[in-house]
């Protein structure tokens, strides 16, 4: 599995970031988690919006949650 956080390299799309990596490890999963600050990834992907949460490159979340619980379901359900 692929997990990555595509965004900006704000303060938001770090935040996803550090919760998702968080999550993996809550997890027990042996997965990394690969944050992409490129632009034309995110535009590749078909979002206009970050963060991006992204499983075996597909977007599964756009924007944010402060909710870890959501970020865990949306990668056990890949």
């Amino acid at each position: 599995m692929k997990i990555q956080v595509l965004g900006s390299g704000c303060h938001t799309c770090e935040k996803l970031y550090e919760m998702t990596k968080k999550a993996v490890v809550e997890m027990g999963l042996k997965e990394n988690v690969e944050y992409v600050t490129d632009i034309s990834k995110i535009v590749e992907m078909g979002v206009m919006q970050s963060p991006v949460l992204a499983i075996d490159g597909k977007p599964v979340m756009i924007g944010f949650t402060p909710d870890i619980e959501k970020i865990k379901s949306l990668i056990k359900s890949k």
